[in-house]
């Protein structure tokens, strides 16, 4: 199950950096995880300065 960047998201990249398979980049309105590619780790959720990465 992968982890989904809800509408809190800033857009301040800080997830994007922290990820270790490279699943997250900057989409149209805010930072998207791609589902094909996220080990759900959780690493994206605890670096969240907002905390708007959850598990799906």
């Amino acid at each position: 199950m992968a982890h989904k960047i809800t509408d809190e998201c800033v857009s301040c990249g800080s997830c994007a950096g922290r990820c270790p398979v490279e699943a997250i980049s900057a989409g149209k309105e805010r930072f998207e995880i791609d589902p094909e590619k996220c080990i759900d780790c959780g690493v994206c959720a605890e670096q969240c300065p907002v905390s708007a990465i959850k598990a799906e």
